[in-house]
């Protein structure tokens, strides 16, 4: 598909400096440009390459004025990174603007859709499932009995949701993520022997939540299992029953939440970041990587370690870590002088 300088300008609401008829066909690095192809300059350290580009098209600010002579037309806008961040969002629509039910795939009569969407092949959809408007749901997914799918969500190849769970509007549940599995709740008994605790709640995922591949969401014993508007959750992420997440909070990489753990608005949260269950973690609140939280957390702490304590403590912490050995070395020399003195 190739747009012109007009069409791109409109888009984006910028002005053209250079040839207006001129077509792109894909994006690129600005060092990387070839011709036909988009790109963008807003960092500083890269405006030598605005020279030598062969892109045939470059975002750059207003304020941006060429030094040499150019190649590439410019279409200047008020943020260059913003407007180009914005074209990817619009050609992520058009590639993704499927329609249709392709076969073979299995929807029970009892369910319901909207109008404007997709359902790839392969796809089981169950009983009184219920689909809005323009939901992509690509193929190889699996939507379980009574799951509620609202408008505008994509569900990408192989994403699985449990039966009774609620997708909010605008979510992108990307592929391998599984919605809705029971969470791990057994039982021992006298003999050592573990029994299974029926796991009868469900998820939901409020709107604008997005779940990266491979994310696992476990269902609530009772009750739900809540991921609130907003949320970001990376790949590999396990959050397991009853667990709650505020808005807009982030989470990297293979973190775990274990079950019943209430987390704050607005917080963010790094890779590998281990949490034990049953606690609270307020508003604000951030966590370095590799962190182990075993404690509730009050608002807009900033925590490293594990277990996990104040970032600034932490860090004048690490110096000592470091230097244990010459330290020790230099408390031992220092023990021998006061034995032989003494």
């Amino acid at each position: 598909m190739k747009f012109t300088a007009t069409q791109i300008a409109g888009i984006l609401e910028g002005d053209i400096v250079g040839n207006p008829d001129v077509e792109v066909s894909n994006l690129s690095k600005i060092e990387e440009g070839t011709e036909g192809s988009l790109t963008f300059l807003a960092n500083p350290k890269y405006k030598p390459f605005i020279y030598s580009t062969k892109a045939s098209i470059t975002i750059v600010n207003k304020n941006f004025e060429p030094e040499n002579n150019i190649s590439t037309t410019l279409i200047k806008v008020e943020d260059a990174y913003k407007a180009f961040s914005k074209l990817l969002e619009y050609y992520n629509q058009i590639k993704l603007n499927k329609s249709g039910i392709e076969q073979p795939s299995f929807i029970a009569k009892s369910s319901k859709h909207g109008d404007n969407i997709y359902i790839g092949a392969f796809t089981y959809i169950g009983e009184n499932v219920s689909i809005g408007e323009n939901v992509k749901i690509f193929p190889n997914c699996y939507i379980g009995d009574n799951v509620a799918i609202d408008d505008n969500t994509i569900l990408f190849a192989g994403a699985k949701v449990y039966s009774d769970c609620i997708i909010g509007k605008n979510c992108v549940v990307n592929s391998g993520a599984i919605i809705g599995a029971d969470g791990f709740g057994f039982v021992p008994d006298e003999k050592g022997e573990y029994s299974k605790v029926p796991q009868i709640g469900n998820v939901i995922l409020e709107d604008f939540v997005d779940i990266g591949a491979a994310t696992t969401i476990d269902r609530a014993t009772l009750g739900s299992t809540i991921i609130r508007r907003g949320v970001k959750l990376d790949n590999q992420i396990q959050i397991a029953h009853n667990v709650e997440i505020g808005k807009n909070t982030v989470i990297a990489a293979q973190t775990g939440v274990a079950g019943s753990t209430k987390i704050g608005e607005n917080c963010q949260i790094g890779g590998q970041v281990g949490i034990v269950g049953h606690i609270t973690i307020g508003n604000n609140v951030k966590i370095q990587a590799q962190s182990g939280i075993g404690r509730n957390i009050k608002d807009d702490e900033v925590l490293q370690g594990s277990p996990a304590f104040g970032y600034g403590d932490f860090n004048k912490s690490y110096v000592y870590f470091k230097n244990l050995p010459k330290i020790m070395k230099e408390i031992n020399e220092i023990d021998k002088k006061v034995n032989g003195n003494s």
